[in-house]
């Protein structure tokens, strides 16, 4: 039995505003190994790093946006926006469910994401975790998580 790529969603992953090009290459490498469709960048651009051994930007899309509102502008048609960041207003992990569609942003690690951002996420996940994590480890495990639930929201 074929399966329409529709029925099971997508989903892109990328960072505001990055602090090290090596969590970049990291982040991509599982984005590559965990079915993201696209990867991005906000703010700070993507530089080639030997971290990202399997060469993920040359295996699916790499999107770059100058500012938050030229990304929010050309979200994919139909998905919602799931920020992660660490507040009291954002749903545990654990209790989420992924939509079929979505895009996952993550902050760097010294500022996370920016308020405007926070704002126009459809949804805020966190953690359990009183500190924050890199933002590598963060997407990994997001990524593992929405692959490991088998039902989706929306």
């Amino acid at each position: 039995m074929r399966i329409n790529n529709l029925e099971q969603g997508f989903f892109g992953i990328g960072i505001q505003n990055g602090k090290t090009p090596e969590n970049l290459g990291v982040l991509w490498r599982s984005a590559q190994n965990m079915g993201a469709s696209f990867i991005y960048t906000i703010g700070n651009r993507y530089a080639k790093q030997a971290c990202d051994t399997h060469k993920a930007v040359g295996a699916m899309p790499y999107f770059h946006y100058k500012t938050f509102e030229d990304f929010y502008a050309h979200l994919p048609k139909g998905a919602m926006l799931v920020g992660v960041e660490l507040t009291d207003e954002a749903e545990a992990l654990e209790t989420f469910k992924h939509p079929r569609r979505c895009v996952y942003l993550l902050g760097a690690e010294d500022h996370g994401l920016s308020k405007e951002a926070i704002e126009k996420s459809h949804f805020l996940v966190k953690f359990q975790s009183s500190l924050s994590l890199n933002v590598s480890v963060a997407g990994s495990i997001i990524m593992y998580d929405r692959s490991s639930k088998t039902h989706f929201s929306t």
